[in-house]
This record gives C-alpha cells, structure tokens and sequence, in this order.
C-alpha cells in the first residue's frame, strides 16, 4: 500500500481491535425487531434501545450524537453548517427476528475460530461499529475534512425503512453516501422489489386447522407446522416432514429447511413448501384447500419464477427471484407471504398479471408494493473511488456488482453499499447467513474493512461533489 496515510489507518486499525470487538457486543446485545410503536419509538422499544445503545457508543468514542425523534440518529466528526455539503455512511440497529436453529443465545456475541457470531454481527450491528470507529479516526487523526463524515445508525431497514423516509423529509441529504450493508467490492445498482401476499378464500370445511411458520417475510423459512384433522397414516414421513398424532384426529406436521436471505436464495429449503407438498401428497385436503396449495407448490417449486411464469434475466443484473416467506391461518384464510427481487426487463405490473393468472379463483393477490431498480455507472469518481482503494488494500481485481438486495441506497440522491460481506470466503459449518441462525461474520475480515472505510473516505474528501 502507497498511500502515506496507510501506516497511521492500519496502527489505529489493530490497536482498536478489542475495542471494536467489545463494542459490537454491546450493540448486539440489544434484541432489536420491531415492535409496537410507542411514543419516542415508532418501531418498537427493541429498535429505539439499540440506537440508544449505538448512540451512546458513538459519544464514548468522542463523536458529536443526534436523536432524529428515535426514527433514525446519526454521529458525526463535528458540526455540519446549513447548506455545507457532507459524506455519510448509513448501516441499521434493527434485526430480523432471531428464528430458529441457534446453537446458542443470538443475542450473546461468540468467537469461534477468527468468526464472530451473534444476530446482527453482519446485517447490520457489526458494519454500524465499523463505522464509528472510522469517524473517530477521521476526527482524532487531525486531518482537515473538506466534507464533514455523518455515520447515520436506521431503525427500520429490515421491513418498511421509514427511518430513513423520516430522514429525507426532515434533514440534509449527503453529498454522498454509502452503506455498509451488503457484499464488497461495490454494489452499484439494486434489483426492484415486488412484494405481497396469496391470500385462499374462507377455508371452511376443510381439513388444515393451522399453518404456521417463518418469522420475516424477507427470509426463507426453515420451520413450519401444520395441524390437519386427518389420520397420521395418511402421510408419509421423512427427515425433512415429522408427523406427530396429536390423539384427537388431528396430527401435526413438521417442515424442516435451510433459512437464509430472500434475496441470495440457493441452497436454502422452505419448510412451508416441504409441507405443501406433503399436504397435495395425501389427498386429503378440500378441493378448496387443495386448489389454494397448487398455486403455493408453483410458488415455491423453484426461486426463479419459473414455476410462476415470471422467470427474467436483463444480463445486467442477476435473475429474478421469488420465496414465500411467512404463512399464516387467519380469519378462516391461509395467507402466504412472497419476496421478489427482479431486474430491470420487468416490471411490477408484469409480475401482478402474471400471478393474478396463476392464482385465478383459487386465491388472490393481496397488499401488493413494490420497488423499481436503481443502478449508477460503474466509471462514477465516487464509485471508483470506492472500487480502487478496496482493490489497492486487498491486492484483488474486482469490479463493481449489481445484487437483488435491498439496501438504504435506493433512498438517497447518490449511494451505494460498500460491504463488508465476502461472498468468496465460504461459511463455516458453525456459522450462518445474513438472516440465518448462527449469524457469522469474519473478525479479520472485519478490521480489514475497516481500514478500506477510513481510506476511502480520505480519498473522497479529494472528489469534487
């Protein structure tokens, strides 16, 4: 590394690494899924506590703090005038639900062979401290800033992001932006969002009782059960499908899968389609209820929509993909939840034809939203900023990516992610994926992005904006 500064980043880099490390604890601690809203926390209690947690950190380390109303808060190297312009990072303190399959308590951040696991090391409690400390070299080391730095720290990122909604109407936007929230070297554009729920009719002399499973509608689902007033012989067992007599003419059935992001899902298994598939297996469902359970085995047959008829590649960005997250039996109907990620040579109404035409009279589509994609051209001065110095310090080659996650980037005038996930650096059989149990994240992976933080944001202080 030729940058002059280099020696001052990586000294203040290893020495703060027990630091760093205690800090990212403390914040994952905070179990942060949203909640009831209250006065003061629109998002729930969890969400506010944790940006408490992180802004009280953030003070510790000697950085200016800000409470937007518990909607969003942010730290800061110092005083932003009116009009003057600023850089910003933006990561979020709340978390899906924890779900199940941990080996231990999600909230307890472990270390295990260089891995540091706990809900929220990687999405996004972990890159939030990052971030933090990176303000706090910028402000300790003297340098004089052309562009104050704001680390702003979300609330509600993993269902509506209405924090930083909240944000945009209320303050400045950045110059710049960048978000630690998704893979390195650079994402550079976002696949639209297409999101809702296959609603059956009132269900009512049929033979499901319950169903239930998943715990976020942006996650695979790697439990579910079912109670079926039917006889246990009627179903045929497996590893993956438990069936249990419950001993009043109803059994219960099991789904066991694999959870992980709706937006990266190969390799994962939905435990509700494992069910829908046992429930049409038997024969034993309403003509209704069977009807309703073809048009979610079409959904969860495959996570390209090809089943579905929605399949799309632009060649820019990935292929579409589509899981049901969620279900439940509410009110006489089974309601499915759907994730969608797609590129940019469809569209949401495409996808609402194509789906109303599959459910036909057998269920219908429900509380629709969407999102368009967004992309900025890779040869950006910012974004080359960002994809050069990750290539400088890691001696790598890469270029900037498009992904299927969705990212505080899409909601602000000029942003980005910037990592700090490695996707070539495969998981240990004790960790797990963003949205997975045994959420894990590479400690030295971690200390090394930091140091690309701080050095790009030195160098974008040299960009005109």
């Amino acid at each position: 590394m030729n940058d002059p500064r280099w020696a001052s980043i990586d000294a203040f880099a290893e020495a703060n690494r027990d630091a760093i490390l205690r800090d990212v604890t403390r914040l994952c601690a905070v179990p942060s899924v949203e909640g009831t809203p209250e006065p003061g926390a629109p998002f729930g209690k969890g969400p506010r506590a944790a940006l408490d947690k992180g802004l009280e950190i953030a003070a510790e380390l000697g950085l200016d703090t800000h409470n937007a109303d518990g909607y969003i808060g942010w730290a800061q190297t110092g005083p932003i005038a009116d009009g003057q312009k600023f850089l910003s990072t933006i990561t979020h303190v709340d978390v899906v639900p924890e779900g199940n399959g941990w080996d231990a308590d999600p909230y307890t951040v472990r270390v295990r062979d260089g891995w540091i696991l706990g809900r929220g090391v990687a999405d996004d409690k972990g890159p939030g401290i990052l971030c933090l400390y990176a303000l706090k070299y910028l402000k300790d080391s003297g340098v004089t800033l052309r562009y104050p730095v704001r680390a702003l720290l979300g609330t509600n990122e993993e269902t509506h992001m209405q924090d930083v909604e909240y944000y945009a109407e209320h303050f400045a936007m950045p110059a710049f932006c960048f978000t630690p929230d998704a893979e390195f070297p650079v994402c550079n554009g976002e696949k639209g969002g297409f999101s809702g729920e296959l609603v059956s009719p009132v269900l009512t002399d049929g033979v499901i009782v319950d169903f239930a499973g998943g715990v976020a509608k942006n996650a695979v689902p790697d439990r579910a059960f079912c109670v079926v007033k039917a006889p246990a012989s009627a179903f045929d067992a497996s590893e993956q499908v438990t069936v249990e007599d419950n001993g009043d003419g109803t059994v219960t059935l099991r789904g066991w899968g694999k959870s992980g992001h709706a937006a990266m899902p190969e390799g994962t298994v939905n435990a509700i389609g494992l069910l829908v598939n046992c429930l049409l297996d038997s024969g034993v469902c309403s003509p209704a209820e069977t009807a309703y359970l073809k048009v979610l085995q079409r959904l969860h047959a495959s996570t390209d929509g090809s089943t579905l008829g929605i399949a799309a590649d632009d060649g820019l960005f990935t292929p579409l993909t589509i899981v049901g997250g969620t279900i439940e039996k509410k009110d006489g109907k089974l309601r499915q939840s759907f994730d969608c990620r797609y590129p940019t040579n469809t569209d949401c109404n495409k996808l609402s034809n194509a789906m109303t035409e599959v459910c036909g009279e057998a269920a219908a589509l429900e509380d629709v939203s969407s999102r368009v994609p967004f992309y900025i051209p890779a040869d950006s001065p910012a974004i080359r900023t960002l994809i050069d110095t990750y290539n400088e310090v890691t001696g790598e080659s890469k270029e900037p990516f498009t992904m299927g996650g969705g990212t505080y980037a899409r909601h602000f005038p000029f942003a980005v992610s910037f990592g700090p996930e490695h996707t070539d650096i495969p998981l240990p059989d004790f960790a797990g994926p963003m949205h997975g149990a045994n959420e894990g994240a590479n400690f030295e992976k971690m200390i090394e992005a930091l140091k690309i933080y701080i050095l790009a944001l030195l160098r974008l202080q040299e960009l005109e904006f």
